[in-house]
C-alpha cells in the first residue's frame, strides 16, 4: 500500500457514503471508469474486496471498513494540523468539539462560557447525547473529548477527574419519607422508583446501591432517558428517584423537591474528561482540557450540604 493516495481514499469514502460508483464519480467530478480504476487498484494492492454488491447498493466489506477507519484517522490528523496552523498564525482561534452525557448539560454551558471569556476566538461545538452515544462518538473520533461520569473500558482512553459528582435520592415534599431521618435501604425498598434507561450511569449506580435488597413494590413504570421527565414525575408524587445532585440542585433549593436522608447517600462519584489515548488534541482543545482541569469544578451546581472538595486529579488509560 505504499502508493496509496488521498484521491484513492476519497474515492473509497465517496462510494461508501453514496452507495454507487456513478453517484460517487459525479461528486468527485471524474468518470465512472476512472473511479472504478482507483478502487480496483486499491483492491489489487490489498488483495481484498473493499465493497460488496447488495440490492441497496455497494456496502463496505471488513477491508473497506478498515480503509474508512484510516480515512477518518487521516482527516483527524489534517484537522489537527489546520488547527495548529491557525494558532501559529498568531490568533487564539480554533475549534473544539465536546461530547457530554445528558446529565452534564446542566453545567456544560457554564463551563463553556467561562472558557470563552478567556479564549473568545475559539469555536465550541457541543454535542449532548446519552452515555452510549457519547462513547461511540469518542470511539469514532467524532469529538475531541467527552465529559462523563463513567469512562469506557473497551478501548484505550485517557481520563482525568475534574470535580465531584454526588447522586442523591429525591422525593416530592409531600412524600411520607420526606421528613424522616436515617432511612435504610430496607425502608425505601417498597417505594415506587423512577429510573433512567438501561445503560445509563445513573441506572447502574441505582442497581449497585439496591443490590441484595428485594424491591417488593418497585414500579419501574417510567424508564426514561430524560432527567427532566423523571424530575417532573417525582414532583407529581409518582415515585422517588436516584439522580445526580447537579440535575436537581435548583429544585431542591427552591423546595420543589426534597433530598431523602438515606444511609449510604449521597453516593460519591466523579466527573471525568475523557479522550482517546491516540487522540492528539489541537491547541484549542488542549486549552479547553486544561481549563476544565483547573476551573471546571467551580461551575458544578450543587445542593449546599453536598459541597465537598474535589478529589485529587488522576489520569488513567483503559484498554
Amino acid at each position: 500500500m505504499r502508493n496509496l493516495s488521498l484521491k484513492q481514499l476519497q474515492a473509497v469514502a465517496a462510494v461508501a457514503r453514496l452507495g454507487t460508483m456513478t453517484r460517487a464519480a459525479q461528486e468527485l467530478n471524474v468518470t465512472s471508469a476512472a473511479l472504478y480504476a482507483r478502487i480496483r487498484q486499491l483492491e489489487e494492492e490489498a488483495g481484498l474486496l473493499l465493497f460488496d454488491r447488495t440490492p441497496t447498493g455497494l456496502r463496505p466489506t471488513d477491508a473497506g471498513r478498515e480503509m474508512l477507519w484510516a480515512i477518518d484517522s487521516i482527516n483527524t490528523t489534517l484537522e489537527t494540523c489546520a488547527d495548529r496552523l491557525r494558532t501559529l498564525k498568531g490568533g487564539a482561534g480554533g475549534r473544539v468539539t465536546i461530547g457530554v452525557v445528558s446529565t452534564a448539560k446542566y453545567f456544560a454551558p457554564q463551563v463553556i462560557a467561562g472558557f470563552i471569556q478567556r479564549y473568545p476566538g475559539v469555536e465550541i461545538n457541543l454535542s449532548v447525547r446519552n452515555r452510549g452515544n457519547t462513547v461511540e462518538a469518542l470511539r469514532n473520533y467524532e469529538i475531541d473529548f467527552a465529559i462523563m461520569g463513567r469512562p469506557p473500558r473497551d478501548f484505550a482512553i485517557e481520563a482525568e477527574i475534574f470535580g465531584p459528582h454526588p447522586l442523591v435520592l429525591i422525593a416530592a415534599p409531600s412524600h411520607p419519607l420526606a421528613r424522616r431521618a436515617g432511612l435504610t435501604r430496607a425502608d425505601i425498598a417498597e417505594q415506587s422508583f423512577l429510573v433512567r434507561e438501561d445503560g445509563s450511569g445513573t441506572r447502574t449506580v441505582f442497581e449497585e446501591f439496591m443490590s441484595g435488597i428485594i424491591i417488593k413494590r418497585a414500579k419501574l413504570g417510567i424508564d426514561s432517558g430524560s432527567n427532566e421527565t423523571i424530575k417532573q414525575a417525582v414532583m407529581a408524587g409518582l415515585g422517588i428517584a436516584l439522580l445526580s445532585a447537579h440535575t436537581v440542585a435548583a429544585e431542591v433549593e427552591s423546595g420543589r423537591l426534597v433530598q431523602l436522608d438515606v444511609q449510604g447517600l449521597p453516593i460519591r462519584r466523579d466527573w471525568y474528561a475523557v479522550r482517546r489515548a491516540d487522540k492528539v488534541l489541537g491547541p484549542a482543545a488542549g486549552a479547553f482540557w486544561e481549563y476544565l482541569m483547573r476551573d471546571g469544578a467551580r461551575w458544578l451546581p450543587g445542593i449546599s450540604i453536598l459541597q465537598a472538595a474535589p478529589r485529587r486529579k488522576t489520569a488513567e488509560a483503559a484498554r
